[in-house]
């Protein structure tokens, strides 16, 4: 197994790991095409094992208005047939590792559970406008006091509204 930041031949690749590893939504392959297409900064790796991109991690600017003040963990995805072997779970370990990563704010919006085993706690401020009553937003390094909004790049509510209207779903 190897962890790297993908190549432009990548990208195919994890846009289909995204497909596969969310098959009820297109939200998350949409969300990583238009973030690149817009030349946003994110930091990303994939996982490789046998040639094979089997997950992928990306995190995106967090803002206070219009101050960066941390990083968005998402998408974290594992290929179906490679979940519940920990891969997941090495590849956030890593991600923290990280020089780009370590040392910032982060914010992550999922299961707390899972999360909360890597130093992730449940945040009360900022405000995540995507989950009502902040229940599955998580941070690390968090040291808001101030209540606020904490926003992220245009590109997540673009691709729910491309989901929505139709663009970008799976053919069946």
């Amino acid at each position: 197994m190897k962890i790297r930041p993908p190549t432009p031949a990548d990208h195919a690749k994890v846009a289909a790991l995204l497909r596969q590893a969310f098959p009820d939504s297109t939200y998350e392959a949409q969300l990583v095409e238009n973030l690149r297409a817009h030349g946003k900064a994110m930091h990303e790796w994939v996982c490789i094992h046998t040639n094979i991109v089997i997950a992928y991690i990306a995190f995106t600017n967090a803002y206070h208005g219009s101050a960066v003040c941390g990083l968005h963990l998402a998408p974290l995805a594992v290929k179906p047939e490679f979940q519940g072997h920990g891969i997941g779970a090495e590849l956030l370990r890593f991600a923290l590792r990280q020089e780009a990563i370590r040392g910032q704010t982060l914010f992550v919006l999922g299961d707390p559970g899972w999360y909360q085993k890597f130093g992730f706690t449940p945040c009360a401020m900022p405000i995540c406008p995507f989950d009502k009553g902040n229940a599955h937003f998580l941070s690390i390094r968090n040291t808001t006091a101030s209540q606020f909004k904490v926003g992220y790049e245009p590109e997540f509510t673009v691709a729910a509204g491309q989901v929505r209207k139709g663009k970008g779903k799976k053919k069946r």
